[in-house]
C-alpha cells in the first residue's frame, strides 16, 4: 500500500488513458468519437500492415476524421502505440481448473502458451521497443499473473521477479524468431515450412564432415528437417533449471549470484587495457581468415580429387 501522504505520480497521457485517469478532450469532432476507435483502427491497420504503417493522419483516414481531430483525444503516436500494447496484449487466461498454487511449472507453461499466442496474434508487438517495468494495466496483470504462479515456492520476491524475466525472455526469443520466419515467408510468397525445407538442403549439399564434423553429425540426424521443436525443448530447459533452483531453496540452500565484474571505467580506460582488447580482436580475425582459407584449400583439393 502506498503511504498516505504520497505525492500521485504525473503520468504520460497514454499511461494515464490506460488507467482511465486522463481528463476528457474540451471538444471533439461533431460525429462520435471515442479513444476505444481510435485504438481499434490503429490496432486494425498494425494487424494488417505492420507497425511501420500506424501513424496519425492514416489513423484519422480510416475513422474518416482529420488528424487534428485525433490530437484532441491522443496527444502523440508514442501515447497512441501505449494504448495498442495495452489493447494488443490484453488480459492473461486465468488458471486452467485443477492446478494448485503448488503446480507453478504448469501455470507458467500456460501462461507461456497464451503469451505466444498473443505475440502470433499481434506480432507488431514485438517492435514496440522495451522501457523497463510496465506501468500499464494490463502489463501488470500478466507480471501479477505470473509471480502469483510462483506464489507457493519457496521463494523471495527478487527471484520471483528475476524468474518471470527469464521465462519471459525465452518467450519473447520464441516469439521473434518464429515473427522472422513468417515476414520472409511472406515476402517470398512460400509457406513458412519451406523455408526451412530449402535450408536443409543447402546444409546437406554443402556441409562436409571434413570442414564442420559436429554440424555433419547433426545433418545426417536429420536435426534441420524434422527434428523436435527447440523452442519446446528450451523453455522445459529453463523451466527445469527454475526447478532445481526452487529444490535448492526448499532446502535451505540460497546459491549465490554469479560474481559481478568489478572493472571501473578508470580501468577500462587504461592504455594497456585497450592496447590488450586490440590484440584479442586482431587475433580473433587471423583466426577467421585462417579457417577461411582452411575450407578453400579443402574444396579445392576435394574438386580436384573429382577430376582425377
Amino acid at each position: 500500500m502506498a503511504p498516505e501522504n504520497a505525492a500521485e505520480p504525473e503520468l504520460p497521457r497514454g499511461v494515464a488513458l490506460a488507467w482511465g485517469v486522463a481528463t476528457n478532450p474540451q471538444r471533439g469532432p461533431k460525429r462520435e468519437m471515442s479513444i476505444e476507435r481510435i485504438v481499434d483502427a490503429a490496432v486494425e491497420i498494425a494487424d494488417a500492415e505492420g507497425l511501420g504503417a500506424v501513424s496519425m493522419s492514416r489513423v484519422a483516414q480510416s475513422l474518416g476524421y482529420t488528424t487534428m481531430s485525433l490530437y484532441r483525444y491522443v496527444t502523440a503516436k508514442d501515447d497512441l502505440l501505449v494504448l495498442m500494447q495495452e489493447q494488443g496484449i490484453g488480459l492473461p487466461p486465468e488458471p486452467e481448473a485443477g492446478l494448485d498454487d503448488a503446480d507453478w511449472r504448469e501455470r507458467l507453461r500456460g501462461l507461456g502458451r497464451a503469451q505466444v499466442d498473443v505475440h502470433r496474434a499481434h506480432p507488431w508487438l514485438l517492435d514496440i521497443p522495451i522501457q523497463g517495468t510496465p506501468i500499464t494495466p494490463n502489463n501488470l496483470a500478466w507480471m501479477d499473473a505470473m509471480l502469483d504462479a510462483l506464489s507457493a515456492a519457496p521463494l523471495d520476491e527478487d527471484e520471483r521477479v528475476a524468474i518471470i524475466l527469464l521465462v519471459t525472455g525465452q518467450l519473447r526469443w520464441q516469439s521473434t524468431i518464429e515473427r522472422s520466419y513468417e515476414v520472409a515467408a511472406g515476402a517470398a510468397g512460400i509457406d513458412p515450412q519451406t523455408i526451412d525445407d530449402g535450408r536443409s538442403a543447402v546444409l546437406d549439399a554443402f556441409v562436409t564432415a571434413e570442414e564442420f564434423p559436429a554440424l555433419r553429425r547433426a545433418v545426417d540426424a536429420g536435426v534441420f528437417r524434422e527434428g523436435e521443436d527447440p523452442f519446446a525443448f528450451g523453455l522445459e530447459r529453463v523451466l527445469d533449471g527454475v526447478a532445481e533452483y526452487i529444490a535448492r531453496r526448499a532446502g535451505g540452500d540460497r546459491p549465490a549470484p554469479p560474481p559481478v565484474s568489478r572493472e571501473t571505467p578508470e580501468v577500462a580506460a587504461d592504455k594497456k587495457v585497450r592496447e590488450a582488447r586490440k590484440s584479442v580482436r586482431e587475433a580473433e580475425k587471423r583466426m577467421r581468415d585462417a579457417r577461411r582459407l582452411e575450407r578453400q584449400a579443402v574444396r579445392e583439393a576435394r574438386a580436384r580429387h573429382q577430376v582425377d
